[in-house]
């Protein structure tokens, strides 16, 4: 027997429990997914925005495809359906919250964080995500990867234990790379760009970046797997322009330049078809060991091309030159292309 999230929304919720509870459908998109789910598991169900435990269901039958609207007038999305036994059903009253005391001590993936963060978040996310009682405070997290000839296990880094709570304090490369975090969130968001900062990063970023500011994103607006999504969450600094990513910056200030390489090419291993620039930042003496790194191998032969083809060098002194322009407003975003540098240059 295994454990999947269910997840509602409050809208949805309401109209499941209105109903006969026989029958509980996911999107299109989760197809794959939905077919490890076997008769005999239970789904925990968790009701989003209100962050509350409210129901377990047993799967009996499934997955199956069928468009007829189980409780929607039309244009239900929910079409990969299983059919289930209403385990537990909680009304809204009795429904469970994540942040109850014996809740969030019982979890495995709350019970070791304090009570303000939001690192769990990521677990909740999506439905039918696996859900068991394995340590969560291990590092890397295992996930299948569908190829055309087979599934493949990988593992994306989790860099939630990165938080850092303020600038001061913190070794100067560090605190540098901090800065330039910021300077990139402004020059993005002066653009008219949505800006994500990761969590762990978000409180120390936001302090550097001074002044009158939109917020950040909360949360991605984006449809891509689970997988996917860890890996992109973890990019030092993205800019969006709706639902649609622009350009990705990677702040290296370690010696090796080496993780954030690691994490673009992951991201275009799990979406060859991805289209997005991608920018490595560092001090310009850092250089030529930035484009030692991209042209090694493992990142010259990936299946969609060369990693050097898609992802440029940036160099801090000309991010602050370009964070000092004065028309950052009524410039696009190609304005990178004169302070980029190709590794095939």
């Amino acid at each position: 027997m295994a454990y999947y999230l269910n997840l509602f929304s409050p809208e949805t919720y309401e109209a499941f429990g209105q109903s006969d509870r026989t029958i509980s459908g996911f999107r299109p998109r989760q197809r794959n997914i939905a077919g490890r789910v076997q008769p005999g598991d239970l789904l925990v169900c968790y009701m989003t925005r209100l962050s509350r435990w409210v129901g377990l269901l047993e799967v009996v039958e499934g997955p199956f495809h069928k468009s007829t609207p189980i409780f929607y007038a039309e244009d239900d999305p929910f079409t990969v359906r299983f059919r289930v036994k209403s385990m537990v059903w909680l009304l809204l009253e009795k429904t469970l919250p994540i942040h109850a005391d014996a809740v969030w001590q019982g979890l495995s993936f709350t019970q070791r964080l304090p009570r303000g963060s939001i690192a769990w978040t990521g677990r909740v996310r999506g439905s039918l995500s696996g859900l068991s009682d394995a340590d969560e405070s291990r590092k890397l997290a295992s996930h299948r990867v569908r190829r055309a000839d087979k599934d493949v296990t990988v593992t994306v880094p989790d860099d939630v234990e990165r938080e850092v709570a303020a600038v001061e304090g913190l070794p100067d490369d560090v605190r540098e790379s901090i800065k330039i975090q910021a300077l990139l969130a402004e020059i993005g968001s002066r653009m008219g760009m949505q800006i994500w900062v990761p969590r762990g990063d978000r409180a120390a970023v936001l302090a550097e970046w001074r002044g009158d500011h939109p917020p950040v994103l909360e949360r991605l607006p984006l449809n891509y797997d689970d997988t996917t999504l860890r890996t992109i969450e973890q990019i030092d600094i993205l800019w969006l322009r709706g639902r649609s990513i622009e350009r990705a910056f990677e702040v290296e200030h370690t010696t090796s330049v080496y993780s954030g390489i690691l994490r673009m090419a992951d991201l275009l291993a799990l979406q060859p078809n991805m289209d997005i620039q991608l920018h490595i930042v560092a001090p310009t003496s850092r250089r030529e060991k930035v484009f030692q790194e991209i042209r090694r191998p493992v990142f010259s032969l990936l299946d969609r091309g060369p990693l050097s083809e898609s992802c440029t060098f940036l160099s801090y002194d000309s991010v602050r030159e370009l964070a000092g322009q004065p028309h950052l407003a009524h410039l696009s975003d190609t304005v990178l292309n004169e302070y980029e540098e190709d590794a095939e240059g």
